[in-house]
Formats: structure tokens, C-alpha cells, sequence
């Protein structure tokens, strides 16, 4: 069986869990093991990224890929029998929005992540059911810009209010496994998989030639490591926001989280403050503790429409853009946004080191390369409302490319003149505005 079948075959299969998994939502599954098969399998090793970091055994896609079907098989035979054996995670680190913290990153080797990749496969048949409107970080068929245009819907038809910004500090290094197993244990008790999973959390970090064993959190860069995030806040957080709190506030509210980033509005303050202090409470219980700085309660509302406070931010950030009030057409109020500041610092100090590490390329390749990215740029940035931000960064970006074209060798800088002849013959692709608009139609929050 190759190609399309075995899509089909794998697609029916987790068709069918998911039904079992909407028809009795308090359904444990004992016996989701014996779907992760070779077919499964070499369909999980189709999804798998083959360019990404190698992890402590050094083998590369291309190397596991030689022998695919008796690799597969092999790896069967141990998942189902116990004999898996999950190897520690590399530890590598990569620079956090200020650009100047770093992000611990852990990078499982090739078979674990294709073992991961088909028991998250899995696993979604089942957590997709479960999961509320108000999540779109790492779930199939939902992206940033959904949580964008859902938050948007949900500020305009408020009219303005309170925002609490979520942030959780060292979230996915802080996650408990016995509260974990916990909220597994509601949905799904199959033994394999399980102590598949326990192997995974109990893994350890390889750094610096020494492994490591922390008693908290799933490594970032691990394939099953966001489903098992999703996993903890939708019970620590969504359920609890959907069930026990916004019943009871004296106002309207609602909640967009992607991943452990999280926006909440309301429309009353002392709903807000109260929220606020409660968050606090719930996520200790849980081993959660939100960040002090970046945790912020701000009045979101129209200058001198209504507003208390004559000083203080009326903006905030979310997904990297920052949203504002502004006027729209007709000079009306609506809520504006635009690339966030750090999102732009960390994108030019990221573009001015590419150019520096590359400037004796040919020009050509380097005009190639750099087009690519502007309009990667805009493809998530080309808000009509950001135009002015697109604008800025290929401004910049000139300034840089000059700067380190002039310095391919020891001569006088590259002129203004010669170095816009340059840009005519290879000119920067035009801003590009993607989303001109927004559609009502979207799911509610929570």
C-alpha cells in the first residue's frame, strides 16, 4: 500500500476515533495503540520535517530514509512491545522577542519524531473534540491570523473595555507530569501509548556532553510537546474560563489563546481586576505562575470615549502586532493594528546579520533571498492598516544592504546613486497587502 491509500486508510482510521470521541465526550480510551501501524507510521514519516536539526544521534532524514520500510517496521515492533527507547533531547537555544534572552529549544532525534508525530496524530483525534473555540495555537486548520480576526470581531462588538495580557512565565518548562497524567487519564488510558509518552517526558536534556533530568515541562521543539501544552491549559485555563468564569462576570468577556499567549476582555473592570487575581490562584494550583512584567491589565477604549485614566498604554500586543484604536473610514473608531515594535527590531537585526554573513555572495542570490523573505514578511504581516510598517522594513532593509555591500571590500561605500541603479536592475518586491478585510463569520471565542 503507498501513496493515496495509505492517506485514505490513515484518514478513515482517525476519522473514526474522532467519532467515537464526539459521540461519549467522557469516554477514557483504553485501546488507541494498535492504530499506530507501518501505514500510520510512514504517513506520520511523510509529515515529518526532513531539513530540520538533527538530534544526539546525528542521523539525517536522507539516512533514516534508506532502509524506510524496515526502519518502520522496526520501530513498530519496539512501540508496541515497550522495548522503545526514548534518547535524550539536544538542547539548543534561540533568541527570545527582545532579542536578547535566549529560548531553550529541544531537538528530539529523526525516528522520535516520527514516533511522536504519529501518536500526536492520534491523539488529535481525540483532543479536537475536546478543544474549545477560543484555542488556535498548534491545532490543525487554525492559524495566528484566525486568533487575530476573532479577537478583532470580539473588541469591535464590545466597543472597548479592559485586555488582560496573558503571559506564562517558562510555561512549557514548567508544566507538571503528575498533573499531566492527570488530565490524560481522562481521555485516553491505552498503556502503550502511555508510557510511550511517560519515556518522552522522562527523557532528559543532553547539553553540553551531560543529560540532564528536569522534574517539570516537555521540551520546546519536540513534535508532541504543543499537543501536550494544549492538552494542560484547556483544562488549567479554556474549560475553567468557559465554565466557571464568564457565567459569573457582571459584564461581557471573552478569551483568545494561541498557544501560552493569551488575550482576555471584558467589558466591566472590576470583572477584569477580579479575573486578574484569580489567574493568579489557579495556575500556583497548577504549578503556573504568570509573568509579573509581561502580564498586563490595560483599559483598551477610544481616547476620551469613556476612559478613566488620562495616562498609561491603551495598546497592547499579541502575535506580533500591536493593537490600537484608531480612526477608520467615515472617521470612525475602530481597532487598528500594526507590526509590533520588537517584531520589527528583531526582524532588522536578524536581516542586518544575514547580510553581514553573506555579503561576498553574488548579488543576485542575495536580491533572491531577500525578496523571499519581504514577502514572507508580508504574507503575515499585509494587514491594509500596517502598510506603513511593510513600507518602514524595506526602507531599512536598503540601509543594511548598502551598509554591508559597501564593506565586500576595503574600497569607498557604495554611493546612493549606484547603489539605487542596483535596485533598479534588482528592486525589492512592492509591499503587499494580503488581508484587506475582516469576516464576521468567524467562530466565537470563548
Amino acid at each position: 500500500m503507498t501513496g493515496t491509500p495509505i492517506l485514505e486508510e490513515v484518514s478513515t482510521r482517525l476519522q473514526r476515533i474522532a467519532m467515537l470521541a464526539r459521540e461519549d465526550p467522557g469516554r477514557s480510551f483504553l485501546s488507541l495503540g494498535h492504530h499506530i501501524d507501518v501505514e500510520l507510521l510512514r504517513e506520520a514519516y511523510r509529515r515529518t520535517r526532513k531539513d530540520g536539526a538533527v538530534g544526539v544521534d546525528g542521523e539525517t532524514a536522507a539516512e533514516y530514509g534508506e532502509d524506510l520500510d524496515g526502519r518502520l517496521k522496526d520501530l513498530e515492533g519496539r512501540f508496541k512491545s515497550g522495548r522503545y527507547y526514548a534518547p535524550p533531547v539536544r538542547r539548543t537555544y534561540i533568541p527570545k522577542g527582545d532579542g536578547e534572552a535566549k529560548r531553550p529549544i529541544g531537538i528530539p532525534g529523526f525516528e522520535d519524531k516520527v514516533l511522536q508525530r504519529a501518536v500526536t496524530m492520534v491523539l488529535e483525534a481525540v483532543y479536537e473534540e475536546d478543544f474549545l473555540d477560543c484555542s488556535y495555537g498548534f491545532r490543525p486548520g487554525r492559524s495566528a491570523h484566525d486568533a487575530l480576526e476573532v479577537l478583532w470581531r470580539g473588541l469591535m462588538e464590545m466597543g472597548g473595555g479592559w485586555v488582560l495580557e496573558l503571559d506564562i512565565k517558562s510555561y512549557f518548562d514548567t508544566i507538571e507530569h503528575g498533573r499531566l497524567r492527570e488530565f490524560l487519564d481522562r481521555r485516553v488510558r491505552d498503556g502503550v501509548i502511555r508510557r510511550t509518552i511517560d519515556k518522552w517526558l522522562s527523557a532528559g536534556v543532553w547539553e553540553a556532553g551531560r543529560v540532564s533530568h528536569p522534574p517539570t515541562g516537555t521540551p520546546q521543539g519536540g513534535v508532541i510537546s504543543p499537543l501536550l501544552a494544549n492538552i494542560y491549559l484547556h483544562e488549567v485555563l479554556d474549560e475553567w474560563f468557559a465554565k466557571d468564569v464568564r457565567p459569573r462576570l457582571r459584564g461581557r468577556g471573552f478569551m483568545v489563546r494561541f498557544a501560552d499567549d493569551a488575550v482576555l476582555a471584558f467589558s466591566n473592570e472590576a470583572d477584569a481586576r477580579e479575573v486578574k487575581d484569580l489567574l493568579a490562584k489557579r495556575f500556583s494550583q497548577y504549578g503556573l505562575s504568570l509573568h509579573p512584567e509581561k502580564t498586563r491589565l490595560i483599559e483598551f477604549r477610544p481616547a476620551g470615549m469613556g476612559g478613566k485614566r488620562k495616562g498609561g498604554p491603551r495598546s497592547f500586543d499579541f502575535l506580533g502586532f500591536t493593537h490600537y484604536w484608531g480612526r477608520g473610514e467615515k472617521r470612525r473608531w475602530v481597532v487598528k493594528r500594526k507590526t509590533a515594535g520588537s517584531r520589527m527590531r528583531r526582524t532588522l537585526k536578524r536581516l542586518s546579520e544575514w547580510c553581514q554573513k553573506h555579503r561576498h555572495r553574488p548579488v543576485v542570490w542575495q536580491h533572491e533571498r531577500l525578496s523571499q523573505a519581504m514577502r514572507g514578511w508580508d504574507n503575515y504581516y499585509g494587514y491594509a492598516s500596517n502598510q506603513r510598517a511593510l513600507r518602514s522594513l524595506r526602507y531599512e532593509l536598503t540601509r543594511v544592504w548598502r551598509k554591508w555591500l559597501s564593506r565586500r571590500t576595503r574600497g569607498a561605500p557604495i554611493t546612493w546613486n549606484r547603489f539605487n541603479r542596483l535596485l533598479t536592475r534588482l528592486p525589492l518586491p512592492a509591499p503587499a497587502v494580503h488581508r484587506r478585510g475582516w469576516s464576521l463569520a468567524a467562530n466565537p471565542s470563548c
